[in-house]
């Protein structure tokens, strides 16, 4: 154990050390405005050339560094947290891999090589989804990763189209006379990938894997990878007509989906989970508003506190008995005040909190989204579901945090872990401090100069006020209730969402088996397979005995009757 602590923590060291450093080069390449693209043949085909592309520039390098400061805190918070796991080396081994996964997909610009990535994130993340090896964790593993294949045909499909232009590259992509279906495939998926409606059943249904991993994975790297491949494609894209509308719709239908959903889950992580994937909803409406730097923005600031968030649920949960029910949870600012204190910081970033990470990326796109031309029942949807953001948020505070006692009385809780406590500090100080560091980057991309009007501008933060105050409201009646109307289970359930899209097809797959193994198998595979020749074997067998048997008689009868007449004539 000793030896897979100290391979746990040297990984990362590692990783926060590369942080640190992409973080710098991030800053030097965004300064200069610079960017190294570096392309070498791999094969030559007939007229295709197939060519290897690594791009670096600012995006690709800020982003890697987000990605390996989560991994290094991740790694660091698995130390403790997986000690008591007999499989920790494989674990860290896996947690690795993803990240190099991760890297693939940032830096490669050659859609073949990108799908190396791709399909990478894919397998590992059900690996690790499955990591617990029991039915619910394979029933959750097999919906990520049939759901996530879907978006990897569209890549392949994308590849195809591309051959017609003879090259893959992203970044040299112009329109053509396949542009559509190109457009549509990479849409589809990034939607896939992200998580967005239809396919948003996967990202709660993943919270089966453990919690490290949910703060990595579906937090903050392999859910914001569809939007990071809508972002990279983004200029191919927006020449679509289609695209803006098609996208906006979609994304607010899923943030709204999400946030009534949040607001009827007990399960802790799901919570957390289905907060995520209201979250990839504002980031694809604030690309469907063409703000790609935006996007990259609030990707960056939401994985941070989303990290935070997800490392705090997993201290609570570790410290409440694997309990993941925020029913049965009570007091944890006076047991674990640390803890509390950090999971109030993601919370309130969050919720747009003013001067933490959260509010300069998510006030942004609200103001732009009044600046934009959208329709009024667009922006009545947005900001309802942003106050259904607050209200969750603020459910879960009072429930899990501030809440009566009504747990085990024997049962005790503490912040004395220093893994825990030294990971959970280094998000929070980066969920705290990033976003005003990052806006002199991101701002100057998108936005030149946009004006609004007295009451646009205080709209934001009384949307804020209103979800704070109707959260307080119900915090006494529906908050507490212990059991769930047919209502409830509807929405809950994502609207039918989780079985529409899982039993449908179990069902199918299962009648089928069954039709098949009655009719073949057990049909005709056996009238004229086994147990129809061993029927048939069995059928001579008895004829046989018989005539046998008759014959054994006859041949009796007419020896005693030959030794009878023998014995008359000789008499």
């Amino acid at each position: 154990m000793y030896n897979t602590l100290k391979l746990s923590s040297i990984c990362s060291v590692m990783l926060l050390m590369y942080s640190g450093f992409m973080f710098i080069m991030s800053c030097l390449f965004m300064m200069n405005n610079s960017c190294l693209f570096i392309e070498w043949v791999v094969l030559n085909l007939s007229s295709c050339s197939m060519k290897m592309s690594i791009v670096i520039d600012n995006i690709s390098l800020s982003f890697s560094s987000i990605v390996c400061l989560i991994s290094g805190c991740v790694m660091m918070f698995s130390s403790s947290y997986m000690s008591n796991d007999m499989f920790l080396n494989r674990f860290i081994w896996l947690v690795m891999l993803f990240v190099l996964s991760m890297n693939m997909l940032i830096f490669i610009s050659s859609l073949p090589a990108l799908l190396l990535g791709w399909d990478g994130l894919g397998i590992v993340s059900f690996i690790l989804v499955i990591y617990y090896q029991n039915n619910k964790s394979l029933g959750a593993g097999m919906l990520t990763i049939l759901a996530n294949r879907i978006g990897d045909v569209m890549i392949l499909v994308s590849i195809g189209i591309l051959v017609i232009l003879g090259y893959w590259d992203i970044m040299v992509i112009e329109e053509f006379l396949l542009s559509l279906y190109l457009s549509l495939c990479i849409l589809i998926a990034g939607m896939t990938k992200s998580a967005q409606m239809p396919f948003s059943s996967w990202l709660p249904a993943a919270m089966a894997a453990p919690t490290p991993v949910s703060a990595l994975v579906h937090s903050s790297t392999l859910v914001t990878a569809g939007v990071f491949l809508l972002v990279r494609f983004f200029p191919i894209l927006e020449k679509w007509a289609l695209f803006s509308p098609l996208l906006l719709m979609i994304s607010v239908c899923t943030m709204f989906m999400a946030g009534v959903g949040a607001n009827y889950e007990n399960d802790l992580k799901k919570i957390v989970a289905l907060s995520t994937l209201s979250q990839l909803g504002m980031m694809m409406m604030s690309l469907a508003l063409g703000l790609p730097m935006l996007t990259i923005f609030h990707l960056y600031t939401h994985a941070l506190f989303k990290a935070l968030l997800f490392l705090c649920v997993g201290v609570i949960i570790h410290s409440s008995a694997s309990n993941q029910d925020i029913r049965l949870m009570n007091m944890l600012y006076y047991q674990l005040p640390l803890t509390s204190s950090c999971m109030n910081i993601a919370n309130m970033s969050l919720c747009g909190g003013l001067f933490l990470s959260g509010f300069y990326s998510k006030d942004l796109i609200l103001e732009l989204s009044l600046f934009n031309s959208t329709s009024l029942f667009m922006i009545m949807m947005i900001f309802l579901s942003v106050v259904l953001t607050i209200t969750y948020s603020m459910r879960l505070l009072f429930i899990s945090v501030c809440n009566m006692n009504k747990g085990v009385s024997f049962h005790s809780k503490g912040d004395l872990n220093i893994y825990f406590n030294f990971s959970m500090l280094i998000l929070s100080l980066a969920a705290i401090t990033f976003g005003a560091m990052l806006q002199y980057f991101f701002i100057e991309f998108d936005l030149n100069f946009f004006l609004l009007s007295y009451w646009q501008k205080k709209v934001v933060l009384g949307i804020i006020m209103v979800g704070v105050f109707i959260s307080m409201v119900l915090c006494k009646n529906f908050y507490n209730k212990k059991y769930m109307s047919k209502l409830d289970s509807f929405f809950s359930l994502m609207w039918f969402l989780v079985p529409l899209s899982t039993y449908p097809f179990v069902k199918f797959s299962v009648m089928t088996s069954t039709y098949i193994l009655k009719c073949i198998d057990c049909g005709w595979v056996e009238i004229l397979g086994g147990q129809g020749s061993f029927l048939t074997v069995m059928n001579f067998s008895k004829i046989n005995q018989i005539v046998q048997f008759k014959l054994f008689n006859f041949l009796i009868m007419f020896m005693v009757v030959l030794m009878i007449i023998t014995y008359f004539i000789f008499m």
